[in-house]
């Protein structure tokens, strides 16, 4: 049994639960599997391909980012929201390394 991580979870982890949190809901995996690779896209046209609200678009959006799943820029009255891959690639990597070392 390794006892080190009982009292503190490692830095590496710091982002592991928020990311994971925010990913354990389908709507907002759906959100996310919206963007296709490199594309910025604003709340209407997130909410055009989706079945939900504009303020439920709007709530699950607000999770993500504040997750660092996603990134976002204001431009003019339009918000825009892009993948945050730096973010998914080391926590999921962090994941796989433990995984690998570990089991």
């Amino acid at each position: 049994m390794n006892k080190n991580y009982m009292r503190a979870i490692p830095k590496q982890w710091a982002t592991a639960s928020k990311v994971f949190v925010a990913l354990g809901d389908k709507h907002r995996q759906r959100i996310l599997l919206t963007f296709d690779r490199g594309e910025r896209l604003n709340v209407g046209q997130i909410v055009e391909v989706s079945t939900l609200s504009r303020s439920a678009i709007s709530h699950h959006l607000k999770i993500l980012h504040d997750a660092d799943i996603l990134l976002s820029e204001k431009i003019g009255k339009e918000v825009y929201f892009w993948v945050n891959r730096p973010v998914l690639d080391e926590t999921l990597q962090n994941v796989l390394d433990y995984i690998r070392k570990n089991t």
